[in-house]
């Protein structure tokens, strides 16, 4: 296979995968960072106590962690069905994706958020603050960097997951080095397929450490 057919075959699908890990890291970073606030607030040591909802909500993330991927995208099937009207293809993967990541994120949230030094909460308090103004002007910004740093690793997740669902009809390099890189023992294809995913992940990651160092003033 040329350049120019390589090339035709391949562009598409990264296309497809860079939209596909776009909007699942839009749609589990806009969901998992606010249930990690959630989460970090309403425990019995945090700064609004609601046990009663962090154990429901510790509860369900804790389940859906535990669920390998490949049985999640089967048991996500029925509701891809439902809302979008299609068990398989980019927005049932997206669908899939998200509902994976979500509880990840959550909890690495979670964990960035309580590692914030007690004392300048408490000091935040002494000073008359709210607790919305602890979580917007301490909790937050002392998280920053490993925030970033917590995004990336999503991101470079969801881009491994990404090529999971391609094998099962996700679209995306995924699909495309397993129909033909490995199906139809097209190796170029194959090798290009994983060259080009290798190379996402390493701008992904030299972004990501380039921004969470910028940000960070310790």
């Amino acid at each position: 296979m040329n350049f120019s057919e390589l090339f035709n075959l391949v562009a598409p699908e990264t296309l497809t995968t860079i939209y596909m890990v776009l909007l699942t890291g839009i749609i589990s970073i806009g969901i998992g960072i606010p249930l990690g606030i959630l989460l970090t607030v309403s425990r019995p040591d945090g700064i609004r106590e609601m046990p009663t909802l962090y154990k429901i909500l510790d509860t369900i993330i804790n389940i859906f962690r535990s669920i390998p991927f490949v049985i999640l995208i089967l048991l996500v099937i029925p509701l891809a069905r439902l809302l979008i009207g299609r068990s398989t293809g980019t927005e049932a993967s997206i669908l899939s994706l998200s509902i994976a990541t979500i509880p990840f994120v959550a909890r690495l949230m979670e964990g960035y958020f309580l590692s914030v030094e007690k004392g300048l909460i408490e000091a935040a308090k002494s000073m008359g603050s709210t607790n919305g103004q602890i979580i917007s002007k301490v909790i937050i910004p002392e998280s920053m960097p490993a925030i970033v740093s917590g995004i990336t690793m999503t991101i470079i997740n969801v881009i491994g997951y990404s090529a999971m669902v391609g094998i099962l009809g996700g679209g995306g390099l995924g699909q495309l080095a397993y129909r033909y890189g490995y199906q139809r023992r097209m190796y170029d294809v194959l090798i290009i397929s994983v060259v080009v995913i290798i190379i996402i992940v390493q701008i992904v990651q030299l972004l990501g450490t380039y921004i969470s160092k910028k940000i960070n003033k310790k």
